[in-house]
């Protein structure tokens, strides 16, 4: 067996469901394809694939019963499509497509396979369901956060670095085609807060940094990452760029707080791909996508690095450490 149909967990050790021979069961090995938008070396990546894995696994689905085959392309639109083709090909039962460009990716791939999305942020707008309720078809799952999150990622921003008085909107329009959702309600609460907010589109590396430089460059000037596969896998850059330029900047994900960023509030898409079992599950066991309603996110984490706030030179109000989920000091 090739070592990409293995899961890869935590620490680097290897756990594989391994494949029994037909000859030797008497009911056929079920085959899962998950096309994930992580590399596979992210911790973050690997809690997720772990927490979806002991989803099934409390839902009776071991080794004897159960294959499941991993690709990882980091937010990179061609590569996604070239996995969800191979994954297709495997003839899997059931599809699983983590972000936006893996969902576009299997789409494009033309099966009527069940499809489960896990963290893919209005769904409905962007064309993949008719409706959350009925979402009919060949497509299910679970989404991101809604627009009015926008404002709380502006009003977090304004609470941690009360002197900002602009803040630059970083995403990828090819990764996030759905981020200007966020917008209107971003621009209502930076109004409210006396801030300017600009838009910054970022296809690479090289626009990222450029980008938080000219925030640096600007007095009281702020970031804020929006949900977006490409710029999860640019998190090393992002973090280092925005202190060495004293850009305080507010992310979606607590993966970014982990590893040195300043703050983070969104869902917890760990718990995204313990749910998303149980839809596995239901699929396998003879349910259909069309009968599934599209679930929101109900959990959600705020993270803070006080190390970083420190080097910033910032004070963090006591009503957000009261609130955070996991402080880092």
């Amino acid at each position: 067996m090739k070592r990409r149909e293995f899961i890869t967990l935590l620490s680097g050790a290897a756990a594989s469901w391994p494949r029994v021979a037909r000859a030797e069961q008497a009911v056929r090995v079920k085959r899962i394809g998950v096309l994930m938008g992580r590399t596979e070396s992210d911790p973050e990546a690997q809690r997720q694939a772990t927490a979806l894995h002991q989803g099934l696994e409390g839902l009776g689905w071991t080794g004897q019963s159960l294959t499941i085959d991993y690709r990882w392309h980091a937010g990179d639109t061609r590569q996604a499509q070239v996995l969800a083709n191979e994954l297709v090909n495997l003839l899997p039962d059931v599809l699983v497509a983590n972000t936006t460009p893996s969902l576009v990716a299997m789409q494009q791939a033309k099966s009527a396979i069940p499809i489960i999305f896990i963290g893919v942020a209005d769904p409905v707008g962007q064309g993949f369901v008719p409706s959350l309720a009925r979402p009919g078809g060949n497509i299910t799952g679970f989404g991101l956060e809604e627009p009015s999150m926008g404002a709380k990622w502006v009003e977090l921003l304004k609470d941690i670095a009360p002197h900002i008085q602009r803040s630059t909107i970083l995403f990828n329009p090819e990764t996030a085609p759905f981020a200007h959702m966020f917008l209107p309600s971003m621009e209502h609460a930076a109004r409210a807060a006396a801030l300017t907010i600009k838009v910054a589109l970022v296809r690479d590396g090289n626009e990222v940094e450029h980008a938080i430089e000219a925030a640096g460059r600007e007095q009281g000037g702020g970031l804020i990452a929006l949900p977006d596969a490409f710029l999860s896998g640019q998190r090393g850059l992002i973090i280092r760029v925005a202190a060495l330029h004293r850009v305080p900047a507010i992310y979606t994900l607590r993966s970014f707080v982990a590893e040195g960023g300043l703050a983070a509030y969104g869902i917890d898409r760990v718990a995204l791909f313990r749910l998303a079992s149980s839809y596995i599950d239901r699929i396998l066991k003879g349910e259909k996508p069309a009968d599934l309603p599209v679930q929101q996110p109900t959990t959600f984490e705020l993270a803070i690095n006080l190390k970083t706030a420190k080097a910033l030179g910032l004070q963090v109000p006591d009503k957000l450490l009261a609130l955070a989920d996991e402080v880092i000091e």
